[in-house]
């Protein structure tokens, strides 16, 4: 007898080896599931996020669809990794060439090409936008990692960003600081849920200027942090636009501190959505 599960695939996002990335959970076909179908399967599944392509043709275009994405706790407006994955998943049966995703926050175009026989996907975000990280909150994020503000580059100051989610950005200045912090999976969450942050808290080590190590945290079901986050990816991009870095191509490194080593492109032009790109691959359905 078929479950729930049968229908799910699983891919790895932003690596090019199955041991590392983000695993998400892909459901192309979910147009006769209702909201607690979808949650029930993304609680099961047990990754960060899972996809779920509810429309699978729009208006006649067989390569636009419209997609939502649960957390193993609750539904969330937008997930980068599970984007990539999706868009992958849908490129290696019909094709490489661009797809366009009806998500909650809204359209994304995705492209899709293969280099070196590794299936590599690229979205635009939506319009990225920035704001003041609350003095108040950003002290009660920092006490519950166990630092101060000593511990904060002095040329990044934290703000908040978005592109799809809303992410606190807070740059480490040292390795040791960033390498080192620890944190009560509970509180963080209870500080996410009260301020409404949907992505992650998104730390960063910059190494050079257009290259960072992230740790995105996002304690949700037995996960602590997020080895790869395309959404926080755009919103670093956000997040750089907005502190005058001209237009160029940074990488993020992430998924070290997890096990799970990542790699994500990000290209941020002088105006419109950021652009984030990595390559996927399908995971053995025990992983």
């Amino acid at each position: 007898m078929d479950t729930p599960l049968d229908g799910v695939l699983r891919y790895a996002a932003f690596t090019a080896t199955p041991d590392g990335g983000n695993p998400a959970g892909i459901v192309l076909d979910a147009s006769r599931l209702d909201d607690a179908a979808m949650q029930g399967i993304a609680t099961e599944v047990g990754y960060a996020e899972t996809a779920f392509v509810i429309e699978r043709i729009i208006g006649g275009d067989a390569r636009r669809s419209r997609l939502r994405y649960f957390s193993p706790l609750a539904e969330v407006p937008f997930c980068g990794h599970a984007t990539i994955a999706t868009a992958v998943a849908l490129a290696e049966r019909e094709g490489e060439g661009a797809f366009h995703f009806d998500t909650p926050v809204g359209p994304i175009r995705i492209e899709t090409t293969v280099e070196e026989g590794v299936m590599t996907a690229s979205f635009t975000s939506v319009e990225p936008r920035a704001a003041e990280l609350d003095d108040a909150v950003l002290g009660s994020l920092l006490r519950l990692l166990g630092v101060d503000r000593t511990a904060l580059h002095p040329g990044y100051p934290p703000l908040l960003s978005y592109a799809g989610n809303w992410h606190p950005v807070v740059v480490f200045a040292e390795r040791e600081a960033f390498d080192g912090f620890r944190f009560d999976p509970v509180a963080l969450r209870a500080l996410m849920d009260a301020e409404g942050w949907a992505g992650t808290v998104t730390t960063l080590r910059a190494i050079g200027p257009h290259e960072f190590e992230a740790r995105n945290l996002f304690p949700v079901g037995a996960i602590t942090e997020d080895p790869a986050t395309g959404s926080a990816a755009a919103s670093v991009g956000g997040y750089l636009r907005r502190l005058g870095l001209p237009p160029s191509t940074v990488v993020i490194h992430q998924g070290t501190h997890v096990g799970r080593p990542s790699v994500l492109t990000v290209t941020i032009p002088a105006e419109g959505g950021i652009v984030v790109s990595g390559s996927a691959v399908r995971l053995d359905p025990s992983s």
